[in-house]
C-alpha cells in the first residue's frame, strides 16, 4: 500500500516531462555562439587554403554558407498501470525523453557574375580607406590591398625579383602610420553628386585624405616628409585620393588598389615553402621584400605534423599550413583580410541565413 502511495505522488513529477521542458529557449544561446564559432574559423580555413593554393598555382574556390538549419526534435513518453499479480495489485510506470539532432548546410560556390564583382573587381578607395577611419592600421592595410601610390609601388604577387617593388612604399606607409597614432591623418568621404540613391558598393564616393600641421617637432618632419612623398604642397591639408597609377594630378594622390585575388596572390608568395618544391618547379621562389620592412606581412609556417594551438591551419598535399597563436601581427593581418573579403562581396547573392526550429 506505501509502494501505491508513493508512486501515485510521483505523477505530477513524470506528468511535469510532459510540459515544462523546452528545448528552443536553452538551445538558442549556445548555438548562437557554436555556429558562429564555427563559420568563422571555417572561413579562415578557407582563405588560407586558397592562399597555399595560389602559392602552387592551384586554382582557388570559393564557397559561401548561405543557409545553415539545426533542427532538434524532442520525443517524450510516459506510462502508467496497475498490474494484477496472483497476491496484490502493483503500479508500474516509466518515463523516457529522447533528443535528436540534424543539422542542415546548404553551401553556393562563388561563380560567374559574383566571382568578377567578389574577387576580381579592384577595391574602391571609397571602401579601403574607410576602414583606417574604423582604427585599423593604416600601414597593413595598404601593404594588403594597395599596389602603388602614385608612382610608388608596393611588392608585387609573383617572386623571384627582389627589386620589385619600392622600399619608399615601405617608408611612406610607416610615416602614415606614425600620424595615424598621432591624430594627424584624417578621411574624408563625400557623395559624389552623380552618384545614385541606390550605389552603395563606395565606387561612386569622393575620398579625400587630410594631414594636419602640428607644433611637435619630431612629428612636424614627418608630416613634412608625408607630403613630400605624396606630391603634396607643404601648405596643403587635404588632398584627394582617386583610383589609379601613374602621375597625379595637382591636388590628388592616385591610388592603384588590387583585386581580393591580388592580396591572395601577395601573400601566397611571401610563403617560405621547402626548397624542394621550387627546385622541382612546382612553385616560384619566395618574395624577398627589401626596404624597412622584410617581414612577410602573414608568417605562414609549413610542416609535416599537424600542428597545435595555431590561430588557424589547413592541409595542402600532405603538409600542415598554419599561423602561430602567438603571432599577432600575422593574426591581425589575416583578419584584416578576412574583412576585405567581406568588403568585396557582392550584393547580389544571398546573405547567410541560420535558422533554427525546435519541436518540443
Amino acid at each position: 500500500m506505501n509502494r501505491t502511495i508513493r508512486f501515485l505522488l510521483l505523477l505530477p513529477c513524470l506528468s511535469g516531462l510532459q510540459g515544462c521542458y523546452e528545448i528552443g529557449p536553452t538551445r538558442l544561446d549556445r548555438d548562437q555562439s557554436d555556429y558562429s564559432r564555427a563559420l568563422t574559423s571555417s572561413g579562415k580555413q578557407q582563405t588560407l587554403l586558397n592562399v597555399v593554393r595560389l602559392r602552387y598555382a592551384d586554382t582557388p574556390g570559393f564557397l559561401d554558407t548561405t543557409q545553415m538549419i539545426s533542427g532538434y526534435q524532442l520525443q517524450r513518453n510516459l506510462s502508467v498501470g496497475i498490474g494484477t499479480y496472483s497476491l496484490a495489485s502493483r503500479p508500474y510506470g516509466g518515463a523516457g525523453m529522447q533528443v535528436q539532432e540534424s543539422p542542415t548546410f546548404t553551401f553556393q560556390p562563388v561563380t560567374g557574375d559574383a566571382y568578377a564583382q567578389s574577387i576580381l573587381r579592384p577595391l574602391p578607395p571609397g571602401n579601403l580607406l574607410p576602414l583606417a577611419m574604423g582604427g585599423l592600421p593604416i600601414d597593413v592595410l595598404f601593404r594588403l590591398a594597395v599596389q602603388s601610390i602614385n608612382l610608388i609601388s608596393n611588392a608585387g604577387s609573383l617572386g623571384g625579383d627582389v627589386g620589385r617593388g619600392s622600399p619608399v612604399f615601405f617608408d611612406l606607409i610607416y610615416d602614415l602610420r606614425l600620424l595615424q597614432l598621432a591624430g594627424l591623418l584624417g578621411i574624408q568621404l563625400e557623395r559624389s553628386p552623380t552618384a545614385s540613391a541606390t550605389d552603395k558598393d563606395g565606387a561612386a564616393d569622393r575620398v579625400f585624405l587630410s594631414i594636419a600641421s602640428t607644433d611637435d617637432p619630431d612629428l612636424a618632419q614627418v608630416v613634412h616628409d608625408t607630403r613630400r612623398l605624396l606630391g603634396m604642397a607643404q601648405d596643403d591639408e587635404r588632398v584627394e585620393v582617386v583610383y589609379g597609377g601613374g602621375r597625379p594630378r595637382r591636388g590628388q594622390i592616385r591610388l592603384l588598389t588590387r583585386t581580393v585575388l591580388g592580396v591572395l596572390g601577395q601573400i601566397a608568395y611571401q610563403i617560405d615553402v621547402p626548397e624542394e618544391d621550387i627546385t622541382s618547379g612546382r612553385t616560384r621562389p619566395t618574395i624577398r621584400l627589401v626596404g624597412r620592412e622584410t617581414r612577410p606581412i602573414v608568417v605562414i609556417h609549413v610542416t609535416k605534423e599537424r600542428p597545435e594551438a595555431v590561430f588557424s591551419w589547413t592541409n595542402y598535399n600532405h603538409k600542415f599550413y598554419w599561423i602561430a597563436d602567438d603571432d599577432f601581427d600575422s593574426k591581425l593581418a589575416f583578419t584584416m583580410l578576412q574583412i576585405l573579403l567581406e568588403l568585396s562581396k557582392t550584393s547580389k547573392g544571398p546573405n547567410t541565413i541560420v535558422t533554427i526550429p525546435a519541436n518540443g
